[in-house]
């Protein structure tokens, strides 16, 4: 583990928790550039979706619903639309090859697009449960089908949007989709975030001799988007999203987020010339964030778990059989 140890270390960005995703952008001009952003007409795929078009660049929105996304995303220049729904392979597959016709270079793939928590257990038509579906296999799947335009780039960026609770559980190599095991909504949650931190480290590694780089990200904890619908008042008491009045908190900590503060992470990782010859490392608070056992009394990184090298090659072939997907053929 000790290379990995050495990666996570912070570069000094110079930013911190209260970073906007603009901020985040450092001025840079990203005319030319085209961007695919998941879940980018909702929360901090919106603001992700907002800031990069507003650069310059090409964003294309993958939507389940044309006409909810068009009424959101209508008067932002820049942006284009079209139907995909992570939870179902055909979608994805006509997704991807209708963005490979068009024959563009990807410089940006921001894999943001989430479920959180669903009370009981939902399973997607395969029958695989619908977190580590969406979460994690749908976006193997989709990077895998991008790969041409991906590596047309000349230095593309894949950014998979995870969480902090990624260190409530590793993935469970045996039963992913709770097959045998009881369903429990937390433990399912982390271990589609462990599964975006272990993708991201053996994409790295497979793709660098592409010049594509990889990184995982945590957005901090954001309350005000439809990813915590699934959260009791309880749930978002004990989160800290509540003050002594019982109304939402307004006085943002360092992991407690506005919307803009949330996405400034993930527009970092996609476009900072610090992160340049780097890759396979989690982020957090605009910064690469440094690895912590499991047992620390500072909760403040990724788990080694998480990035473990052989962890991260069960979880690639695991995820190609359940796809039937050949990742970088």
């Amino acid at each position: 583990m000790s290379t990995e140890l050495t990666k996570h270390e912070p570069v000094g960005s110079g930013f911190g928790p209260r970073t906007t995703a603009q901020e985040a952008l450092e001025g840079k001009d990203l005319t030319g550039k085209v961007a695919i952003v998941t879940g980018g007409y909702s929360g901090l795929g919106l603001e992700t979706t907002r800031v990069l078009a507003g650069a310059g660049a090409t964003v294309i929105v993958p939507v389940r619903s044309l006409e909810k996304a068009r009424e959101i995303l209508q008067n932002i220049p820049g942006v284009e639309m079209d139907t995909m729904d992570l939870a179902d392979p055909e979608s994805i597959d006509a997704f991807a090859e209708r963005f490979l016709r068009s024959g563009r270079p990807l410089h940006m793939l921001i894999n943001g697009a989430g479920v959180m928590t669903p009370a009981s257990l939902e399973r997607d038509q395969r029958g695989y449960e619908v977190q580590f579906s969406v979460n994690h296999l749908g976006h193997f799947h989709l990077t895998a089908r991008l790969w041409p335009a991906l590596k047309q780039a000349g230095g593309a960026r894949v950014v998979t949007v995870s969480s902090q609770g990624h260190r409530l559980a590793g993935v469970d190599f045996e039963d992913p989709n709770y097959e045998k095991r009881e369903y429990e909504k937390w433990g399912a949650y982390a271990q589609s975030k462990t599964a975006n931190v272990l993708f991201t480290a053996e994409l790295d590694k497979r793709g660098k001799a592409d010049q594509v780089r990889a990184f995982s990200v945590h957005p901090g904890t954001v309350i005000a988007t439809s990813l915590s619908r699934h959260m009791s008042h309880e749930e978002l008491e004990a989160a800290g999203a509540f003050d002594t009045s019982g109304r939402l908190y307004s006085d943002y900590g360092d992991d407690l987020k506005t919307i803009a503060e949330g996405a400034a992470t993930a527009v970092w990782a996609a476009v900072s010339n610090k992160l340049d010859g780097k890759g396979g490392v989690y982020l957090k608070n605009v910064d690469i964030a440094k690895v912590f056992p499991t047992d620390s009394d500072v909760h403040d990184g990724v788990t080694p778990f998480a990035v473990d090298p052989e962890n991260a090659v069960k979880l690639w072939t695991l995820s190609e059989k359940l796809t039937g997907v050949c990742f970088l053929d």
